[in-house]
């Protein structure tokens, strides 16, 4: 009985505030697709720059020979970008199993890998957000 071997499919995900990106890497021509819309034409452009931005640390070799589909939600825009940066970047990390390409990654900007806790404080009683209170006048 022949098996044929599984191709490598790996899956990653990056997180930011409220928004999940999750990533699908595997052998292609380097097409990198965002909830199904080309990396070249996603809209805005500024957060079209910040997902970019592992791509272009990275010698161009390493990833034209993979597609990477993402599928992202929650959020704002460019929250989802840096959801989807992060995701992009383990994924690469992931795909190379190189020690250069995390070091390179990481001395770049280490929230590319580590993703940044922060998040919302829970909204309390007796004002309009976590920390205003109602304001109160005496005539």
């Amino acid at each position: 009985m022949n098996k044929t071997p599984k191709p490598k499919i790996i899956l990653t995900s990056g997180k930011r505030k409220t928004a999940i990106a999750r990533a699908t890497v595997r052998a292609g021509q380097g097409r990198i697709r965002i909830n199904k819309i080309p990396l070249e034409i996603y809209e805005p452009e500024i957060a079209r720059n910040k997902i970019m931005e592992p791509l272009l640390q990275l010698d161009e070799k390493i990833w034209k020979q993979l597609d990477i589909n993402i599928k992202v939600a929650g959020g704002g825009f460019m929250g989802q970008a840096e959801a989807v940066r992060t995701s992009i970047a383990r994924a690469l990390i992931k795909w190379t199993k190189s020690r250069h390409v995390k070091t390179v990654l990481t001395e770049y900007d280490r929230t590319m890998i580590a993703g940044d806790p922060r998040r919302k404080e829970p909204k309390k009683f007796g004002g309009p957000g976590a920390r205003a209170r109602d304001q109160k006048s005496y005539r």
